[in-house]
């Protein structure tokens, strides 16, 4: 079976492996879509700051076999599969950072979810980490469960309200969810930046307040003017670019929130002014990843369609092509959700 992973900075090799051995308590899954996402191109790209280097955490398929010790699931099951999996019993579970959980790291998919074919570990299966999926589902949104799942845990780290104001930095597949997602909570404006026009185009479909490239020398006075001078309430960094940053953190209003979702390099630095932040009681959360709990909040939105991932999906290639989409998911060009496919 085919397989990608990193063999260089930048280049992707799909290789031919043996198939993974299925144990009593795993579940084998056939991959029939599998997202690229920021955490994977950084892995490819940049300098990865987390210590797993597997590609494809967005993945579902088709079982394909189950372990003697398996129950709950079957030959032929549409699911989709989380990678990772909490204890939910540790000091770190207790206090609601699941995804710093040690278990956590150690729950990974066998080789990897960019792969013909995966092994679930039994940790997974009896920890909630498959969903089982509607036949009205297609496994490329499916495969947007884990995306949105990420989002969806990124809004509990800060206070929000209907009719509030939101400006968010980066609007690749991710920014777009929150988007989506600011829209669900009825919020009564919502602002996006990039330097990307394809994408800044793209948003303007969705009956946002404004896009705003993120070079234009009167983007802070554009918010101003729409906030009656305030800022806006919330301000989401969707991306890896530390000057998102910065102007998240100039438009934010007086006692507002940045939240910081996109991933940075290893060591990335930037040098902040505190008093800024101090003065204006700005609240700076971040959020890394997703759990299973949130996984299953987003797979419950994109099936009842309060969410509709399908409109983000624009390319799909094979899994032999994964070098094609990684360098394609890096440059932006005319993109958005990009899923690899078997």
């Amino acid at each position: 079976m085919k397989t990608a992973s990193v063999k260089e900075p930048s280049v992707i090799t799909v290789d031919d492996i043996e198939k993974p051995t299925l144990g009593s308590g795993d579940v084998l899954v056939q991959m029939y879509a599998c997202g690229i996402c920021g955490s994977d191109l950084e892995k490819v790209f940049g300098q990865y700051g987390q210590p797993s280097m597997r590609l494809g955490h967005e993945p579902a398929g088709i079982v394909l076999d189950v372990g003697s010790d398996v129950t709950e699931f079957k030959k032929d099951d549409r699911i989709f599969t989380h990678h990772h999996v909490p204890c939910y019993d540790c000091h770190l579970c207790n206090h609601g950072n699941e995804t710093m959980c040690p278990k956590y790291y150690e729950t990974n998919l066998s080789p990897c979810g960019l792969s013909e074919e995966y092994i679930v570990p039994a940790w997974n299966v009896t920890h909630g980490g498959i969903l089982k999926i509607s036949d009205s589902l297609s496994f490329e949104e499916a495969a947007m469960i884990e995306p949105l799942a990420c989002c969806v845990r990124a809004w509990t780290k800060f206070h929000h309200r209907e009719g509030d104001s939101v400006a968010i930095f980066g609007v690749g597949p991710t920014g777009m969810m929150h988007v989506m997602l600011a829209q669900a909570k009825k919020f009564s404006k919502i602002f996006c930046f990039d330097v990307n026009d394809f994408r800044l185009d793209f948003a303007k479909k969705f009956n946002i307040t404004q896009s705003i490239h993120s070079m234009d020398k009167d983007r802070k006075q554009k918010i101003l003017d729409h906030t009656d001078g305030r800022g806006v309430d919330v301000a989401i960094v969707a991306t890896s670019n530390l000057k998102a940053l910065e102007d998240a953190i100039s438009m934010v209003r007086k006692g507002g929130a940045v939240m910081m979702f996109g991933v940075p390099s290893k060591e990335a630095k930037l040098d902040l002014d505190m008093s800024k932040i101090y003065s204006k009681e700005i609240t700076l959360v971040t959020s890394y990843a997703a759990s299973d709990k949130d996984t299953q909040e987003s797979l419950n939105l994109i099936e009842s369609s309060k969410i509709n991932v399908k409109q983000l999906i624009t390319h799909t290639y094979p899994i032999t092509d994964s070098q094609k989409a990684f360098d394609h998911a890096r440059s932006g060009d005319d993109a958005m959700k990009i899923i690899i496919t078997k």
